[in-house]
């Protein structure tokens, strides 16, 4: 999944997916290590973990998709606060100075925070 803007392209991943040239800068936004993954083979450029839902959020959610959409807008307000508010500024520095790849261990991508957070990246003025 990826778009072009002005930032330049940022794409979401699964973070046990191999590595490839175009990623660019590649970003784990998640809370937690993701399991069985060697930190050397996840070829990082950072982990940012306060670009994650929080820890309630997230238990909240429990990536039930029926409830992905009260989880986004309420995901969005947590983007908009500290400490999560710097993370989303690291990210769109990143972004502006070429690919961005977003990383999680969400199997679901589309019910995945990532998504969101791709859209607030994205997003001109915040």
């Amino acid at each position: 999944m990826a778009a072009e803007d002005d930032a330049g392209r940022i794409e979401v991943r699964r973070v046990y997916e191999d590595p490839r040239p175009e990623d660019g800068a590649r970003v784990l936004v998640d809370r937690l290590w993701p399991r069985g993954l060697a930190k050397d083979a996840a070829r990082l450029d950072a982990w940012l973990k306060d670009a994650a839902p929080s820890a309630e959020l997230r238990r909240w959610y429990g990536h039930v998709p029926e409830r992905y959409e009260e989880f986004a807008a309420r995901y969005r307000a947590e983007l908009d606060g500290p400490p999560a508010r710097d993370a989303v500024d690291e990210l769109r520095r990143l972004a502006h100075g070429g690919p961005l790849t977003l990383l999680t261990a969400t199997r679901d991508l589309s019910h995945a925070h990532t998504g969101v957070l791709a859209e607030v990246v994205r997003e001109p003025g915040h």
